[in-house]
């Protein structure tokens, strides 16, 4: 596919998804709200994006003005939509659950939506990551060049919708993605950099190349057996169990927006508990098994080696 067709196809996509956002809107301003209870975080600043996050201060809010955030929150894709003063490098989150009465049929046509939603979500990460053919390290300028001021955290991420659970509790989660990778993989992808001829800052063109060399040659001299990984850390994030008796079954979801639950009636609203402010100083781990040694290999692309001769 062309890059015109590609960006034909991104603003196409963005125009359509602003409209399913907006109809998605309307019909759950339709519905009766029984319960909302959502948690407003701190915003990231500008040039705060990959700061250490040790405390995040939670404002609750409840019934209505949490109806209200939610509604806005969803629709929230552009930086005209926030401060300038926050990031539009991170995405702002609202954890939290909208708990709203629907018939049969009023559910069934709010499913489609969401299902409409999450699928031009879906479509427009997939134009911007694979369909334009640019690599990553450029997709932020080619991204904003034609969709001035998106948010493509907030325009990736898909509306969960539950069917009346039992109870939505909510905590924090920090871990890492952990990633099994070959050697021909990585050195590949530092052979492309090399090629490139860019240099990253501070070193000077000639010797981010001799780095890059260096690298291939280390990745290269390693044992044949020698198993590489990225452990890349994620930053804390806010999650929700939910608990549903009667197949007796917890799921645990990432919750960085509110939970769209859909009630029969005023019985069934689940039990909606509290998320607490977060400090990584009290973090308890109950149980915590102990992991197998691994070697740092190159540190800024979190690489691995469970080997090192």
């Amino acid at each position: 596919m062309s890059r015109y067709d590609a960006v034909e196809n991104l603003h196409r996509c963005a125009t359509d998804l602003q409209a399913a956002l907006g109809e998605l809107t309307q019909r759950l301003s339709g519905q009766r709200l029984l319960a909302a209870r959502v948690f407003e975080l701190p915003p990231v600043q500008k040039g705060q994006e990959h700061d250490p996050v040790t405390e995040i201060a939670v404002v609750q809010h409840l019934a209505q003005p949490a109806f209200a955030m939610a509604l806005a929150h969803y629709g929230r894709l552009y930086m005209q939509h926030q401060s300038e003063t926050v990031s539009t490098k991170a995405a702002v989150r609202l954890p939290g659950a909208i708990c709203l009465e629907a018939s049969p049929e009023q559910a069934d046509a709010l499913r489609q939506q969401v299902e409409t939603v999450n699928k031009l979500k879906k479509r427009l990460e997939e134009i911007i990551t694979v369909e334009s053919g640019v690599p990553s390290e450029d997709r932020f300028e080619f991204v904003h060049s034609h969709l001035r001021g998106l948010i493509t955290l907030n325009a990736y991420r898909s509306i969960s919708l539950l069917d009346a659970p039992d109870s939505v509790r909510f905590g924090w989660a920090n871990k890492h993605i952990i990633k099994n990778v070959s050697r021909e993989e990585i050195v590949e992808k530092l052979k492309k950099s090399l090629r490139s001829g860019r240099a990253m800052a501070p070193w000077t063109r000639e010797q981010w190349g001799e780095k890059l060399q260096d690298e291939i040659a280390m990745l290269n001299s390693l044992p044949a057996t020698a198993k590489l990984k990225i452990k890349r850390p994620v930053k804390v994030q806010p999650i929700a169990r939910v608990w549903n008796k009667e197949q007796q079954k917890q799921t645990q979801l990432a919750c960085p927006s509110p939970l769209l639950v859909l009630c029969p009636d005023a019985l069934s609203v689940p039990k909606l508990g509290e998320l607490l402010n977060y400090d990584a100083g009290k973090i308890v781990h109950r149980f915590k098994p102990e992991a197998k040694k691994l070697f740092s290999l190159i540190p800024r692309l979190h690489l691995y080696s469970d080997r090192l001769a």
